[in-house]
Order: C-alpha cells, then sequence, then structure tokens
C-alpha cells in the first residue's frame, strides 16, 4: 500500500442520488480505450454493498514488526519511510541504514535474507482454514473480500506459471505452496460474498529492488522495462481467467510498457459487473481510493476507503488494543463513510498461520453485531440530501435513505430522552399530514416510538432501554423525500 496523497474529493451532489448503476449503457464489447471503459456502469452489488475486507498476509507476515505510528514521523515528514510503520514495507525498510525495521530485523534473524522467509510461511500456512476465515468475514457483515495476490515483494499467493526473468531467485521464493487465492475464492463465495484481488502492479522489488529512500524514489523504484511490462500483464490475466475476480484492485500504478487499458477491457469482457480501482495511471475507474482518508461531502463517485484497522496493513505484533481503532469508532467511521456514498474496504493482517489477531477479532465481532441490528441503514442505501448534522440536543447525525425510508444514526450515546430534528433536517408540516410517518422505529426495538411535530423541529423519544451499543438508528419511512 502506498498513501494516495493527491486525493481530492469529488462534487458534493446538490440533490439525492439516484440508484447507483443507472450509468451509461455498457457496450457490447469493451474496447481499450478510455471512452469505451468509461461506459462501464457501477454494478449494483458494489454500490450496495458497503463493507469489504482487505487482506495482506504473506512473507511480512513471518516477521510481522514495523515501528508504532508517531506524530512526528507521519506521511508528510521527511523521515517517514524510515520510521513506515506499515509492516508490508518491511523488506524495504530493513534495507534502510539505521532504521527500526533494519535494526529489529538483525536483531533477530541477523543476516537472513527476506526471501528466506518464505519456507517458514510456507509451512505455517499450512495450518490456515479457509472456510474458517471467511465465514470470519461473513459474520462480521462483509459483502466481499480483497485479498492481496502480489505485493511489492513480488511474491505471489497462487501458483503463478509466468517466469521471473530474475535469476538470483528460485521458484519457491516468490510463490506460495498452496494456492491461497483459489481456495479463499472458493470459501468467499460458499458464503455467499464476492472476492477481489488486489495486485502490486506499481512496485516489484524483484525487478527493481530499490530501497524507496526518499520521495523521489516512489517514482524511479517503479519499474518500466519491457520484461516487466509483459510479466504483469501475464500475471494479472492468469488471475483474471483463473479466478474471475469481482474488483480488480491495483496498487501504485501500472508500468507504461504494461498495455493498462488493454488489461482493464480484457477484464470488463471477462466479467462485465467486475470494479476496477483509480490506480493503475489511466484515466478510468469504478471507483476512488482514498487511503486512511475520509470525505467530508457526499462524492457523486463512487469511492472506497481503505484503511487497517491498526496502523498497520500487515500484521504488525507491535500494535495492540492502543493502536487498533475503537470498536464505536469503527462503527461511526463505518456509518460516516456510506452516508458519502462510500464503502470501507477494512483490513485485517493475519499471522503466518492465517490466525487474525485477537484484538482485530475483537472488532470484527463487534462491527458484525452492531449490522445484524442496524444494517438496513447501511446495505443497499443511498445517501439522503445531506450527510451528517446535528440534533438540537447536540447529537452527531448521518443520514442515509432507502427508497423513501430515511435513517438517521446517532453515532454514540444520545445525549438527551429525544432526538429533534430542527431547521434544515425536518419538513416541518410535512410531517405532520403524511400518512406513513404513523409509526418510527429505533433499529432493534419493536415497539414504535413516539414523536412530537411542529413547523420548526421534529422530536423523536427514545425507548429508556435502548438496543446496542455504539450508533442508534432511527427509521422514519416515508420521509426521504422531505426536507425544507
Amino acid at each position: 500500500m502506498k498513501r494516495n496523497a493527491g486525493f481530492v474529493c469529488a462534487m458534493a451532489l446538490a440533490l439525492a442520488l439516484t440508484a447507483p448503476g443507472l450509468s451509461s449503457q455498457a457496450p457490447e464489447k469493451y474496447q481499450p480505450t478510455v471512452e469505451s471503459l468509461d461506459r462501464h456502469p457501477l454494478p449494483q452489488w458494489y454500490a450496495g454493498a458497503k463493507l469489504g475486507i482487505f487482506i495482506h498476509w504473506r512473507l511480512y507476515s513471518v516477521p510481522g514488526w514495523a515501528p508504532l505510528s508517531h506524530p512526528e514521523h507521519d506521511f508528510s515528514s521527511a523521515d517517514y519511510i524510515k520510521f513506515n510503520p506499515y509492516a508490508e514495507w518491511y523488506l524495504n525498510v530493513m534495507r534502510i541504514p539505521g532504521s527500526p525495521t533494519q535494526a529489529y530485523h538483525r536483531e533477530h534473524y541477523g543476516d537472513m535474507g527476506y526471501y528466506d522467509f518464505a519456507p517458514a510461511f510456507n509451512r505455517e500456512s499450512k495450518k490456515w482454514n479457509p472456510d474458517a476465515m471467511a465465514a470470519v468475514f461473513k459474520e462480521a457483515g462483509a459483502r466481499y473480500v480483497v485479498l492481496t495476490s502480489k505485493h511489492h515483494e513480488g511474491f505471489t499467493l497462487w501458483p503463478s506459471t509466468t517466469p521471473s526473468p530474475n535469476p538470483s531467485l528460485k521458484p519457491g521464493q516468490l510463490h506460495a505452496q498452496r494456492d491461497i487465492v483459489g481456495e479463499l475464492t472458493k470459501a468467499v463465495g460458499k458464503q455467499g460474498m464476492k472476492m477481489g484481488l488486489y495486485y502490486s502492479g506499481g512496485y516489484d522489488w524483484t525487478f527493481n529492488t530499490g530501497p524507496i529512500e526518499t520521495d523521489k524514489d516512489y517514482e524511479t523504484v517503479k519499474p518500466q522495462t519491457q520484461a516487466y511490462g509483459d510479466y504483469a500483464f501475464a500475471q494479472i490475466h492468469e488471475l483474471i481467467d483463473r479466478y474471475h475476480p469481482a474488483v480488480l484492485w491495483n496498487d501504485i500504478d501500472w508500468p507504461k510498457t504494461g498495455r493498462a487499458l488493454e488489461v482493464e477491457a480484457d477484464y470488463y469482457n471477462a466479467i462485465p459487473d467486475g470494479v476496477i480501482d483509480d490506480r493503475f495511471g489511466i484515466k478510468h475507474a469504478d471507483f476512488t481510493s482514498p487511503e486512511y482518508e475520509k470525505l467530508d461531502r457526499i462524492s457523486e463517485k463512487k469511492w472506497e476507503e481503505c484503511r487497517g484497522l491498526g496502523r498497520s496493513f500487515g500484521y504488525n505484533r507491535a500494535e495492540g488494543e492502543k493502536e487498533t481503532i475503537a470498536p464505536e469508532e469503527l462503527i461511526a467511521l463505518l456509518v460516516d463513510i456510506v452516508s458519502k456514498n462510500g464503502n470501507l474496504l477494512l483490513d485485517v493482517g493475519p499471522e503466518a498461520d492465517g490466525t487474525i489477531p485477537p484484538v482485530q477479532m475483537e472488532r470484527l465481532k463487534a462491527l458484525g453485531a452492531w449490522l445484524k441490528q442496524n444494517g438496513e441503514a447501511i446495505y443497499d442505501t443511498t445517501p439522503w440530501t445531506k450527510a451528517e448534522g446535528k440534533s438540537a440536543e447536540g447529537d452527531e447525525l448521518r443520514f442515509t435513505r432507502k427508497g423513501d425510508d430515511l435513517f438517521v444514526t446517532v453515532l454514540g450515546k444520545p445525549k438527551g430522552k429525544a432526538v429533534t430534528l430542527a431547521g434544515d433536517l425536518t419538513s416541518g408540516a410535512l410531517a405532520k399530514v403524511h400518512p406513513k410517518l404513523d409509526k418510527i422505529y429505533l433499529l432493534g426495538d419493536p415497539k414504535p416510538l413516539m414523536y412530537s411535530n411542529s413547523e420548526s423541529s421534529f422530536s423523536i423519544t427514545l425507548p429508556e432501554n435502548l438496543p446496542g451499543e455504539y450508533a442508534y438508528v432511527i427509521k422514519l419511512p416515508g420521509y426521504a423525500p422531505y426536507r425544507r
């Protein structure tokens, strides 16, 4: 992963969004041009999914370490790369003189090379149960999964038949012994979820070893040879042809020699209801992909925030409770993203044997329990005329809609015994005469709520005992079309 520093928010909607997926008619066959690719409609399954699980798991999961994130070493600092908190960048950072990762590696592994972790990863990954992992993601409320099939170090989680021209590495150091991509694809499908695949097209440190030490290296270390372009083109076609991923998630960039337009046209022709991210380096994408960032307004363009449960995507044994997003913050993040036309791609970093760390499992369970009660306000919704607001009592509110029904989510414990919509959040007298508003509900409680209405406010009385935790959803049937 690499932060999308240049990500810019799309324009806010002036009116409520129409139903997703109603873009221009798809052509019978896509051509390798931006004009043709732009005719690809956003699939309804992706627009409505809202929650996906990202998985960063491979050789770096064996050492499983990175320095903890520090305010003085954020993305904008000059020495960020040296103190990179992304454990999946272990190979790069262990080669930077004076870095904490280099010191950690020497202390624990001496002069051992990074690719010498392959036997340990293959041994440990034999313990992995793909069906159990997929069941965890289903229980967490995810509707799709994206697995890193190849990260920057070039090691693949499927038995690639594309030979690498790099003579220094043996095949056993470049490919997992298990077909992890294939096994997880089957397991995810059995759970009724969609399976996507990440591929690092921009970096492959078996071709251009680097390391990346300064900002300018981010570009110069991208391999651009014809050999690498052909290699990436062949490998990503292996993924498309063998596994039919519902999401094709490229990272960093695509080699200029790798025929990006052709890759995307071939993908759509093979998988018409698939989606492509915005990191191929061309002017086409089904969604944008801010990393550890969210938007402050509704975006007309579909977007997806990717982030780890901690500060790292890959497993970092140094991270614990303090470094992991709290359940209430995680749920508030999901609700906020969905209210602004986004999806959350939430990353887990398994240990070498495929075990999800306990602190991450706790968050997934909390998220799944909340979605079981309140998923009606998340899945298959669209934004309302505005994403956020405050009640008269001071509650932070987020809004989603499904048809004519409005969902008002109170983030955190309500500050009073009622939630009062006032000002531009209320429809005033319209609510008094609208028949569907006879019954308003709090999701998780079957009893209708009492409410009072005036020209300037709409107040909903909450039950004495609130169901669930972290955030509470009020359903207002028929209210969504009305706003002063």
